[in-house]
């Protein structure tokens, strides 16, 4: 069974309203008396480019069956981002493990400045003008973590006035 990496990263596909991308493949070998055994580990995002990602990671001996097994955990695990103008509403840190992003709004124009998995969430949230840094471990799936962990803690002005007991 031949691999190719690089032929799989950046695979797109539309299914029904979502739209996905292949973000990583992993390959793991286990040694047993009659020889290596691999297992694939796929990182897989969807997203309907209006304010709702999801991402999961599924594991499996073949890559196809992988694949499918993060794109059924990344439709379970869909978050809502709230998108001002193209952009988040305010700066944000994300963390996971020893991965940190820092995302920040930028102004009309601007595109989405960051990492292959930064842009890759960014651009199926619908958020057109971003900036990022990648701080600490640059591991693909931390950094994916990281990222979803940044966007779940936007909150818009309206929420934050909201949680505040109204505007005054």
């Amino acid at each position: 069974m031949s691999f190719n990496r690089n032929n799989n990263r950046d695979r797109d596909r539309e299914t029904g309203e979502f739209e996905e991308k292949m973000i990583s493949v992993n390959r793991t070998a286990k040694t047993y008396q009659g020889g290596r055994r691999f297992r694939f580990a796929a990182l897989v995002v969807i997203g309907d480019r209006n304010g709702r990602v999801g991402m999961g990671i599924g594991k499996a001996k073949e890559v196809p069956v992988a694949i499918e097994k993060a794109k059924a955990v990344a439709r379970k695990n869909m978050i809502q981002v709230p998108v001002e103008n193209g952009t988040i509403p305010h700066d944000i840190v994300g963390a996971s493990t020893t991965s940190r992003v820092i995302l920040k709004p930028a102004g009309p124009g601007t595109g989405v400045i960051a990492g292959s998995v930064p842009r890759a969430i960014a651009e199926l949230a619908g958020i057109t003008n971003l900036l990022s840094k990648e701080l600490g471990s640059r591991n693909q799936i931390n950094v994916a973590y990281a990222v979803f962990d940044g966007l779940k803690s936007l909150k818009t002005k309206k929420q934050v006035e909201d949680l505040r007991g109204g505007a005054q």
